[in-house]
């Protein structure tokens, strides 16, 4: 079960808020096993950031949560699409997307731990 969650300097409309949802839940499939029925998004737009005392240029910070995939299979190719879809949706300059990988070990919903052989 993957959690994307992004903080942007941007502020993002509805319509930017649906196309990220979309491809986003379509560029999940690149990691092995992901797909949107079990991602969960989140979008944090108007946050305050700065890059070597600047925050003069718009930037992302996406945290990308991966439930069992340690060997970070597919990591590569999605971090080329989210870098190309927060540029192209958002206008922020690629040099200026940061990805981070969380390996979840666990997960639990509904009050029950989630066996990784049933979900992902």
């Amino acid at each position: 079960m993957p959690f994307i969650f992004s903080k942007v300097t941007p502020k993002i409309s509805e319509e930017q808020e649906q196309v990220l949802k979309t491809r986003l839940g379509k560029a999940i499939k690149l990691v092995p096993g992901k797909s949107e029925e079990y991602l969960l998004l989140g979008f944090e737009d108007e946050y305050h950031l700065w890059l070597r005392g600047d925050n003069s240029q718009p930037i992302a910070y996406i945290q990308a949560n991966i439930f069992g995939n340690e060997g970070h299979l597919g990591y590569d190719a999605f971090s080329l699409e989210a870098t190309k879809i927060f540029h192209e949706v958002l206008g922020i300059p690629e040099d200026r997307i940061y990805i981070n990988y969380t390996d979840i070990p666990d997960w639990a919903v509904g009050g029950m731990n989630v066996d990784r052989n049933r979900y992902y």
